[in-house]
């Protein structure tokens, strides 16, 4: 434990606290079983003037990272200052574009589950057709495929489709979304994978089948869900929450 202060205290104030935070939501991401491989991006903006960023070691699983192992980047997604471990300059093209384009974007993640793939591929989209769907629904924003992003032209595409909304369906691809902190980040990608998971268990009735909200409903329940609210319902009551049930199971991601 002295080590892990020693190294606390010589980064910048904050640098350990969201180091910590992002630790948790790589492992909260294996935990809920939305991982990759070793693929696939969650990062966070180190406070402070500099421009850094704190990204998982290309090598590791997401159920390994610990706060100290978490590789701290420049917006090229090189490293700063010494690392044992190595990173993915490619995987950080979409969340250099929303870092620098977003001041409010301190953190930004991104999936490939099943189910958000699933949804991605839908002519449709995200269905207003459950509570959980509505709720993430009205902060979503659509993205087209243009190939695995290691292109950095389409940084600035992306940027303009997200334009203000906290949560981006990559067409054919995937899941992500932003917050001002790991904790509000996190929540609205609960609500963006359970959205996509139920609405590919609901369309196995067929589309035709679906009960259809009252007309107004979604733009009501939109309203409900402001971001304002979802960043405090994260960052007062389930983020807490979040971190306690990982405490029980495995704590070694403050390491």
């Amino acid at each position: 434990m002295a080590t892990l202060a020693r190294e606390s205290d010589a980064m910048d104030p904050g640098e350990w606290e969201v180091r910590v935070d992002l630790a948790a939501a790589y492992r909260l991401v294996a935990l809920y079983g939305w991982d990759d491989l070793i693929f696939t991006h969650l990062s966070v903006r180190v406070p402070g003037p500099k421009h850094h960023f704190l990204i998982n070691p290309y090598n590791m699983m997401f159920e390994e990272i610990t706060a100290s192992s978490l590789v701290k980047i420049d917006v090229e997604g090189k490293p700063v200052g010494a690392s044992p471990y190595p990173v993915n300059p490619a995987g950080f093209v979409i969340h250099s574009a929303i870092h620098m384009a977003r001041e409010d974007a301190a953190a930004v993640m991104h999936l490939h589950t099943p189910d958000g793939q699933a949804v991605s591929a839908m002519a449709f989209g995200l269905l207003p057709h459950t509570q959980t769907s509505m709720i993430a629904g009205g902060d979503v924003a659509y993205h087209d495929y243009e190939g695995i992003a290691t292109d950095l032209e389409e940084r600035e595409r992306l940027v303009q489709d997200l334009g203000s909304k906290n949560a981006m369906i990559l067409r054919n691809h995937g899941t992500l979304t932003v917050g001002d902190s790991v904790a509000a980040c996190f929540l609205r990608l609960y609500f963006l994978e359970r959205a996509c998971q139920a609405q590919v268990k609901m369309l196995s009735a067929g589309r035709e089948n679906l009960n259809t909200p009252p007309q107004g409903t979604p733009e009501k329940v939109a309203m409900q869900s402001a971001p304002a609210g979802m960043g405090m319902l994260a960052k007062a009551l389930a983020w807490p929450a979040l971190l306690r049930k990982l405490d029980r199971i495995d704590a070694s991601y403050r390491d």
